[in-house]
């Protein structure tokens, strides 16, 4: 089978799926790659370290779109490339059906298999093909790492003979895998960390990490069959916003996490609540590209509201493409594997496999 990928738009993307060490674990299975030149020449992958593992190396992406049996991607490949995708070729990647539904639905109306990965079950026979949970760990700590470098104080307790200097306050809004990497980080440097999240299976993760969690009294479980979090009710929304209130007026940092799949991000931290905050302070809100978390969160700007600083990038992987890169192109050939039968080395679209049917788009 031959499996190609091609560049992303180097300018909102920088992550590949295809790294040189991933090429020998195709190679073992039997699979030619193709790639476009300069595919990981930005990440130091350069087009000879990927020709010394037999991957063939196109002059232009259209040619490996064309010649590709299964090609994977981290987003929908741009219109002139994804135009040429043809009957029965395969498509894997990220794709925000949710988002891209026009798109989408005019590739599957030309009979093309698209995996969208983000649509993985939750269970145990996933968690190698996870995407959300590899990218999602790397995005809780580079989160940290950027809103700690826009502090101006020092974040672990420091005593001096001049005088002691108190260890910085974190909050983390959201306890999936960012958030709980985000508590991880900061407990690590040194800080404060509390946490909240509405489903109540979090709190014993977040208390094995040292940090406090915070909940509405008497409040239900919002958690899916999923694992992931539900939408509230208004009265949850409106005890949730009394607590926020009260802890954000002590709070150096937070780290905003809370996004449910396929809907704009709920908003979380209001205007007023902004306001009571000490002068200072930073919101760091991965939640960005779908709406944010906070009232005034702005994609890949930093926005200051009476002195506190609201930080919300787009895509923070960008700033760890290389690890990023590896952990999404593991996953990728994963799912790859549990897709292909090695036998008769074709594709094997299974739909009583219930990974193949929850992420292949129709």
């Amino acid at each position: 089978m031959k499996l190609g990928s091609v560049s992303e738009n180097l300018s909102s993307e920088k992550r590949i799926s295809i790294t040189p060490e991933i090429v020998k674990k195709y190679n073992s299975l039997g699979f030619k790659v193709y790639l476009n030149s300069g595919y990981g020449s930005h990440l130091g992958f350069n087009d000879n370290e990927y020709k010394n593992l037999k991957v063939e190396i196109l002059n232009n992406p259209k040619e490996v779109i064309k010649i590709a049996d299964l090609i994977v991607q981290l987003n929908l490949p741009e219109d002139e490339n994804s135009n040429l995708i043809g009957k029965d070729q395969t498509l894997i990647g990220i794709f925000d059906p949710y988002i891209n539904k026009q798109k989408i639905n005019n590739l599957i109306k030309k009979k093309i298999n698209i995996f969208s990965l983000e649509l993985l079950p939750r269970i145990t026979r996933a968690q190698s093909m996870d995407i959300l949970s590899s990218q999602a760990n790397l995005a809780g700590y580079k989160a940290v790492i950027e809103s700690f470098s826009k502090f101006e104080k020092a974040i672990p307790m420091m005593m001096t003979a001049a005088g002691t200097v108190p260890a910085a306050k974190v909050l983390v809004v959201g306890a999936g895998v960012a958030g709980l990497q985000a508590i991880a980080t900061a407990k690590r440097m040194g800080a404060i960390v509390f946490a909240t999240d509405v489903r109540m299976a979090s709190r014993e993760q977040v208390e094995s990490l040292g940090g406090k969690f915070l909940t509405v009294e008497n409040s239900e479980n919002l958690e899916t069959n999923d694992g992931y979090a539900k939408e509230t009710t208004d009265s949850f929304k409106k005890k949730q916003e009394e607590l926020l209130s009260e802890i954000l007026k002590k709070i150096d940092i937070v780290i905003c996490t809370a996004l449910i799949p396929g809907k704009k991000a709920p908003l979380i931290i209001k205007d007023h609540m902004i306001n009571n905050m000490k002068t200072g302070s930073v919101i760091y809100d991965l939640a960005a590209s779908q709406g944010g978390n906070t009232a005034f969160t702005e994609v890949d700007k930093v926005i200051e509201k009476n002195g506190v600083k609201i930080m919300g990038e787009r895509n923070v992987l960008n700033k760890l493409p290389i690890s990023s890169s590896n952990l999404y192109a593991k996953n990728i050939y994963n799912f790859i594997l549990n897709l292909y039968d090695k036998e008769n080395r074709k594709l094997n679209i299974d739909l009583e496999d219930v990974i193949i049917k929850k992420t292949l788009l129709k």
